[in-house]
């Protein structure tokens, strides 16, 4: 029977390695790049060019042990390994840093029409089914939802084959400005799962320029590689979201090298346009010890996004130029009550510190409005996995009902306004006061149902627990925790 599970686990192991290219150990190539490799002794690749580069070494007497004049020490040649190589320290390379094989033009065909792919024109989503669905994850944004299902609906369009001919049809990269916790990240990742496209959330305050501490630029496009699990093919038609975009604006009064923000802005055009990229293949830096490969970028929707603070300064100042005293003056407090951030501008954006090339390749430019109690509250119990209803389900589980008052789920949103961090300021509110409920509750099998009220999340009483069969109970609370 052992022996039996050994084969078959080998089998697997073989069938798993054969989606993957082999690497050179020398170079970190792999086979597509390197050409045919040779297996060695030990399950390890060499390629060619490093094979002979070895054997010249060799011939040249610069590498100490590997005698080719004859058999010095008494040691046989023609042993199992006759140049003396020491095969222990090779050991298998990772799988994060594996390719996978492009499949054969013959198997590409005959698994055409059971492949589920963005890219198939005809099952791609047109804008106002790409906006249902984000209508049931994501509430409010009405316009924000609308511009970025038309602009990933056009982008997809391009990338297909009935796009092709004379007319080359341009890219549809996206800058969303927002105030935190507005949406910004969760709206992109509802986007990638619903067209099913690899997505990849990056960070560009940890983005420096090439050469000195931090990532690299091309880091971007090796987190959306590995979301895309190393498949080069696929990868070339995903999403990148990089977040707080507006920390490499440019610094303002300094003498010093910006490294880490007109720099970044630099790099980044080539990546934004669309180009022919080396990226290192599971890692975010670039080694020696990494192998690399050729990502194209040009159909790679590239979304921006950031919080842009006291953008909302520029905007008014820009917009209240030439007011003064008179019937045709402009009032300063004009833009007080609305949302100064929809008037927005290319101008605007240079004033904060984006240089012009890196906005030209951002044309869709849209915002998110900040967050009020209604929304906020709307957010709680709205969405398909709003945070209530998860805390429903697991309660459900129980054999408990767990209910909220309007009146609580307003004081939590209060609260979560008072923090000023948006909807991420609700998970935590929720979370303090439902600690002894999810402790307590599972003491007694007898609770049926349990009802938040306002005074329990303002601390001034306790929830309403009714159990199986009987009249409601209104226990007495006792620092926080159920009795």
């Amino acid at each position: 029977m052992d022996d039996n599970n050994n084969n078959n686990n080998d089998i697997i192991k073989n069938d798993d390695n054969n989606k993957y290219e082999d690497i050179c150990y020398m170079c970190r190539r792999p086979e597509s790049q390197a050409g045919r490799l040779l297996k060695m002794a030990g399950s390890f690749c060499v390629c060619a060019d490093c094979m002979q580069k070895t054997f010249n070494l060799m011939n040249a007497g610069d590498i100490p042990g590997f005698p080719m004049d004859g058999n010095k020490n008494n040691q046989n040649p023609l042993g199992p390994n006759p140049f003396g190589f020491n095969l222990g320290f090779m050991g298998d390379i990772p799988k994060s840093q594996r390719l996978k094989k492009k499949p054969a033009p013959e198997e590409a065909r005959d698994n055409a029409e059971e492949a589920e792919t963005v890219l198939d024109f005809r099952r791609l989503p047109p804008p106002h089914k790409i906006k249902e669905s984000l209508d049931e994850y994501v509430i409010g944004q009405e316009k924000a939802k609308k511009v970025i299902s038309v602009a990933v609906y056009n982008h997809y369009k391009r990338v297909t084959k009935d796009a092709s001919g004379d007319i080359e049809i341009g890219k549809s990269n996206m800058l969303m400005i927002g105030p935190t916790g507005c949406g910004k990240t969760y709206l992109v990742q509802t986007l990638a799962r619903i067209l099913n496209v690899p997505l990849a959330i990056t960070d560009a305050t940890s983005l420096t320029e090439a050469g000195y501490i931090g990532d690299d630029v091309e880091s971007v496009l090796s987190k959306l590689l590995m979301a895309a699990d190393n498949d080069v093919e696929r990868a070339e038609t995903g999403i990148v979201f990089i977040d707080e975009i507006d920390k490499i604006a440019k610094k303002k009064n300094t003498t010093s090298r910006d490294v880490s923000g007109e720099s970044v802005q630099q790099g980044l055009l080539r990546i934004l346009e669309g180009a022919e990229v080396q990226v290192p293949v599971g890692a975010t830096s670039k080694n020696a010890m990494v192998p690399m490969t050729t990502m194209n970028t040009r159909n790679i929707l590239f979304i921006c996004g950031g919080a842009f603070p006291e953008l909302d300064k520029i905007i008014k100042k820009r917009l209240l130029t030439g007011s003064g005293i008179g019937f045709n003056s402009v009032l300063s407090d004009k833009y007080d009550e609305e949302d100064v951030l929809s008037h927005v501008s290319n101008e605007d954006l240079r004033d904060f510190g984006m240089i012009p090339e890196f906005i030209g390749r951002l044309p869709v430019v849209y915002t998110l409005t900040g967050l009020d109690k209604s929304m906020l509250v709307k957010i709680m119990s709205e969405p398909k996995n709003a945070i209530l209803k998860q805390y429903q389900k697991l309660l459900a589980l129980d054999d408990v009902d767990l209910l909220f008052d309007d009146d609580a789920l307003e004081a939590i949103a209060e609260k979560a306004l008072a923090k000023e961090t948006g909807a991420r300021g609700l998970r935590s509110i929720i979370e303090e006061f439902m600690l002894d409920i999810m402790y307590e509750i599972p003491k007694d099998r007898s609770i049926g149902r349990v009802t938040i009220t306002r005074d329990y999340i303002e601390s001034k009483g306790g929830p309403r627990i009714e159990l199986h069969g009987s009249v409601p109970v209104i226990p007495q609370m006792s620092e926080g925790a159920l009795s």
